[in-house]
């Protein structure tokens, strides 16, 4: 059996670019940090509609921990290195701190409204130049915001009445 080349291993092929991997860093810590604020919120609810207001933050969690390994292993397989330090995440996330203590549930729900937005409007604004040079990882980007752009409509229903 002929050996391997270091040219004929996984480590050749694609690279990120240094502008890619600064996109879809900004976007993997934003989805951390969607992960670590959801938890927040979900120990901290408290009101009316309690229940379904945490669960629906597990689901939120769930979704943000698994979207930012699928970005943080695409980064990997274009020789990119995922930071997911929390000092990196606190230094460079778009989302807003979260409030410390209880939080009500109709506050929770625009709270968590307005950092899907947050995480959402990053996905947006690195899409066109990510789907420029790799459209490959652009689809995992819409992959994304289908699933926070959901999350964003449910949640933020909680507090809406309808329109006239």
């Amino acid at each position: 059996m002929a050996q391997l080349t270091k040219k004929q291993n996984a480590e050749s092929g694609f690279r990120a670019s240094a502008k890619l991997r600064k996109s879809l860093q900004r976007v993997l810590v934003d989805l951390l940090e969607l992960q670590f604020q959801g938890k927040q919120a979900h120990w901290n609810v408290v009101g009316t509609n309690f229940r379904d207001t945490h669960l629906q933050l597990d689901e939120i969690v769930a979704a943000a921990r698994r979207l930012g390994d699928t970005v943080a292993e695409r980064m990997r397989a274009l020789h990119a290195l995922p930071d997911g330090r929390s000092s990196a995440v606190a230094g460079s996330t778009s989302l807003p701190s979260y409030p410390e203590g209880e939080v009500s549930t109709t506050d929770t729900v625009d709270l968590i409204t307005e950092r899907l937005e947050a995480t959402i409007a990053t996905v947006r604004e690195v899409h066109d130049p990510v789907d420029e040079e790799d459209p490959t990882t652009a689809d995992i980007l819409h992959v994304v915001l289908e699933e926070l752009e959901q999350f964003a409509w449910m949640v933020s229903a909680e507090n809406r009445t309808p329109a006239p």
